[in-house]
């Protein structure tokens, strides 16, 4: 039964991915900030209504899901909503640095805009699948070692750290970077664009084009993303279905958002500073999980409150340079 759910979910994204291709961007075309915004929202709402859905499993316990003997692993159905969105909400914060080294991506290889739409859905197919790989690692691990939860804490509370000090034009050089020039040496690359094509016949010869580069690189980006936001998911939740399906939303939506933000980020000047809060409030509560527990509505409600700090401060901070220009 439990492959039942499993695979329908899986079904459910299948063919949410092959409407959004094969029918709503079916023609390359510029991704606007209005058209960016209803997807965003579109994709939020489904997110949203699929926490029914969680609600329904969880509460009559579909496929034995909520009802374990590990005690971590139990939840009802309000439980397993909390959790859900708790998850979805980190995966999408944390989303936003990852928008900001795709943004610096596409902008050193001038990628057309009309072609940005389809680099970033075959970026973020790859990604599902990815993620989907790291989570049953992850998950296999916190099984098999108890002291795994103190492990990601550990990496979570570094991140935080090595975030605070980094420099926002770090990584910039991309030419130079491991991926790039491995990906070089193997394969013959051109310098134009050939629409959204990845390969090309050159002379007789199979070449690649720099989407092809653009594409392994956002790949790679969100694979070290995902070092960071996957074990902060398993702090609000070691269930591996919901840290699947909430990973799962929050990707889906990150290339609207992308359209949305990636030219506002600068605006949100304490955003980064929230984020690395974020990280080190999770890493903390996972290194003190077993003597201290946080129930699933405070996590929420943390999350929300460090994530609207930053934001609101960023408006107000945007408001007093505006006012002393004028």
């Amino acid at each position: 039964m439990m492959w039942l759910v499993w695979g329908g979910f899986v079904l459910f994204v299948i063919g949410c991915l092959a409407l959004d291709l094969g029918v709503l961007n079916r023609k390359d075309h510029v991704i606007e900030f209005r058209e960016s915004l209803r997807w965003t929202g579109l994709w939020v709402a489904v997110a949203l209504a699929f926490s029914g859905v969680i609600y329904s499993l969880y509460e009559h316990h579909v496929a034995a899901l909520g009802y374990s003997h590990t005690p971590a692993l139990r939840a009802d159905g309000a439980s397993a909503v909390l959790q859900f969105l708790s998850g979805y909400v980190v995966e999408y914060s944390l989303s936003v640095d990852n928008i900001f080294v795709i943004a610096l991506i596409i902008g050193h290889f001038k990628v057309p805009r009309p072609l940005q739409h389809g680099v970033l859905f075959w970026g973020i197919l790859g990604a599902l699948v990815l993620r989907g790989m790291m989570i049953g690692l992850g998950a296999a691990l916190i099984h098999q070692f108890s002291w795994m939860m103190e492990v990601f804490g550990a990496l979570l509370v570094f991140t935080a750290m090595r975030m605070a000090v980094s420099k926002e034009n770090e990584g910039a050089d991309l030419e130079q970077g491991l991926v790039v020039r491995t990906a070089r040496r193997f394969i013959p690359v051109s310098m134009t664009f050939a629409g959204h094509k990845f390969f090309v016949r050159h002379a007789g010869r199979r070449t690649a084009t720099p989407l092809l580069l653009v594409l392994l690189l956002v790949e790679t980006t969100d694979i070290l993303f995902a070092v960071d936001s996957i074990p902060a998911v398993f702090a609000v939740t070691q269930d591996p279905f919901l840290v699947f399906t909430s990973n799962v939303f929050a990707i889906m939506g990150l290339r609207s958002l992308y359209f949305a933000v990636a030219g506002l980020i600068d605006q949100f000047h304490y955003l980064k500073f929230s984020l690395v809060v974020l990280l080190a409030t999770i890493g903390v509560k996972m290194l003190i999980a077993r003597w201290i527990h946080v129930a699933n509505w405070q996590s929420l409600l943390a999350i929300v409150a460090i994530l609207g700090a930053g934001v609101v401060a960023s408006v107000l901070r945007k408001r007093r340079l505006d006012r002393a220009t004028v």
